[in-house]
């Protein structure tokens, strides 16, 4: 065989791995070492291909896409600092337990080290950000080669779809000439089976029955649950409970709720946990989280206060996601089918469900007289999601818009679901993981909740419309600068803050979104909002730039907060 025999074999032989082992769609930045393998992709049918030039957002697109998928996505790019630029999405996607197939071309081993050109040293580049790093050999007719790269390849994609998923990182050098001839995908000899659907263990069903059974004051928490959790299992478990359920706007479960478990949910937990005289009469002497310790730093200060005597964590892996480090027991199993033959007989205290249940209502009809009269960021929130359609996802960046969903998002019986970045919690690549989430789910109506310096931080993200069809709503809350900042102590120090906190830019979008071609409108109030809303979309992207005010958020939050902490203290006296 000649050298463009050899190479085409090589990278055909990794699509067919990729594809035989659930492999369906693949984020490529173009690059000229990578071009093997991005030809390959590219004439591969079975492989949905998508384009950012910037590197950086196409992790992001990337994360995005695998995050409303459930499924493993690849990226690929080029050499060199490129492949540094995915850094910040692998870092998300480690602690979000997101599976990416992350593939660095290289250049070949006497390239290395002596001064060439777009050459660093790629070997274990991620560190310990990735669950598995593997370098493949230069491309050969060596026997062993192939079978080799088919192998490590469905390895790869074993290790990023095992609980808990995440990325992974395959380091490929390549010499020139890096022409392949364009063919069919061969039928791959090896293939692998992974199942993630471990349940419960005897033991661990034991310990949740005994548990439920002394308890006389339980309550259950649900975060961010795993990729491809069938939640119709969670409300089979909450039936059965009838405990006070704590659900975070990220655990799915605010949006489709069945009418017989409404009366179950908390979703006011953060504010009505602000409340001293409710902290005291709602402490639990029994906990069963499910998934992720949800970011509330009130709830996190009531479970340290209260010391529950029994907290059972259930998480897909051994890793002990515990921040307040008020675990007792941890339970590894996936809610499933296996969580059916729970035998539950609750020894509730009856008053105590209902001292639950009775502060989640007054805070809500606290919250929706606010969102009523206020105009707010928080109140422009409330409203947004009241109007969504049937059938939206609203991805959430970090800072006070994720914080505005979870509490000013209410249950309803309608399919709303939300996601967010909150593995890391940071605000770089937010829209372009919106981006790559929406084009996931082409069936339902997409819309991202933004702030001024997130959406700057990100406006690269664009650019991948320019090369695919891609729709979404994205709703700017302009403060000129960083809101959440107000919220914290640094607020108390007026020296600096506006310089190293507030940063304010003084720019708007409306120059972005035409260069971009976006459909743009301009809001202030709630008013213009609604309509702005309510206008069907022209172009598929569209920008709704709502003009806020950082000091009067700030003041109406707390104004809101402090009514409902009169309401309940004049309740509990």
């Amino acid at each position: 065989m000649n050298e463009r025999d050899i190479l085409s074999n090589y990278v055909y032989t990794i699509v067919a791995s990729l594809v035989n082992n659930g492999v369906e769609q693949a984020v490529v930045s173009p690059g000229s070492r990578s071009t093997p393998l991005a030809y390959a992709i590219a004439h591969t049918k079975e492989i949905e291909m998508f384009r950012q030039v910037d590197e950086r957002a196409a992790g992001f697109f990337a994360l995005g896409l695998a995050k409303a998928s459930g499924k493993p996505v690849v990226l690929l790019c080029t050499s060199g600092t490129a492949a540094a630029n995915y850094y910040p999405a692998i870092v998300e996607a480690k602690n979000a337990r997101i599976p990416l197939i992350v593939v660095t071309a290289d250049r070949p081993h006497e390239l290395r080290e002596v001064g060439a050109p777009q050459t660093i040293n790629q070997l274990h580049l991620y560190g310990e950000q990735v669950k598995w790093f593997a370098e493949y050999p230069i491309p050969d007719e060596a026997k062993q080669t192939l079978p080799f790269i088919e192998r490590h390849t469905a390895r790869a994609v074993a290790v990023a779809t095992s609980a808990p998923y995440g990325p992974v990182h395959i380091n490929i050098p390549f010499r020139e000439p890096l022409l392949i001839d364009f063919k069919e995908m061969p039928k791959p000899r090896f293939s692998t089976a992974v199942v993630n659907g471990y349940g419960l263990a005897p033991e661990a069903r034991h310990l949740l029955e005994e548990a439920v059974a002394q308890a006389e004051k339980g309550v259950v928490i649900i975060g961010e649950l795993p990729l491809n959790t069938d939640n119709i299992f969670i409300w089979r478990l909450i039936r059965k409970l009838k405990w006070p359920v704590v659900v975070e706007s990220l655990s799915g479960l605010r949006g489709n709720v069945p009418e017989d478990c409404e009366p179950y949910i908390i979703s006011t937990y953060d504010a009505i946990l602000k409340n001293t005289a409710f902290k005291r009469v709602a402490a639990p002497d029994t906990v069963i989280r499910i998934g992720a310790q949800p970011v509330s730093k009130f709830l996190s200060i009531f479970l340290t206060e209260s010391i529950p005597r029994t907290y059972i964590a259930i998480d897909e892996d051994p890793m002990f996601r515990d921040s307040t480090h008020m675990t007792t027991h941890a339970i590894h199993a996936c809610v499933n089918e296996s969580f059916d033959e729970l035998i539950l007989n609750s020894k509730l205290s009856p008053i105590y469900a209902e001292i639950w249940k009775h502060a989640q209502q007054k805070a809500l009809s606290q919250i929706e007289r606010y969102i009523e009269r206020e105009k707010d960021e928080g109140a422009l929130v409330g409203k947004m999601m009241q109007l969504l359609p049937e059938h939206s996802d609203v991805f959430a960046s970090s800072s006070m818009p994720i914080r505005d969903i979870d509490t000013f998002y209410m249950p309803a019986a309608k399919d709303i679901r939300i996601a967010a970045n909150r593995g890391a919690n940071g605000i770089d690549g937010v829209m372009s993981t919106a981006l790559g989430y929406s084009a996931a789910t082409p069936d339902r109506n997409s819309y991202l909740l933004i702030g001024d310096l997130a959406f700057l931080h990100d406006s690269n993200a664009f650019v991948a419309a320019r090369y695919q069809q891609l729709e979404l709503t994205v709703v700017v809350m302009n403060n000129d600068g960083g809101g959440i900042f107000s919220y914290l102590p640094q607020a108390s120090v007026e020296r600096h803050y506006e310089d190293l906190f507030g940063t304010p830019t003084g720019l708007t979008f409306e120059h972005l979104a035409a260069m971009y071609d976006l459909q743009y409108t301009r809001v202030e109030g709630m008013k213009a909002f609604e309509q702005a809303l309510a206008e069907p979309s022209q172009k598929p992207i569209r920008l709704i730039e709502v003009m806020t005010d950082r000091e009067e958020n700030l003041v109406t939050h707390r104004k809101l907060w402090q009514a409902i902490n009169e309401e309940l203290d004049k309740w509990l006296s």
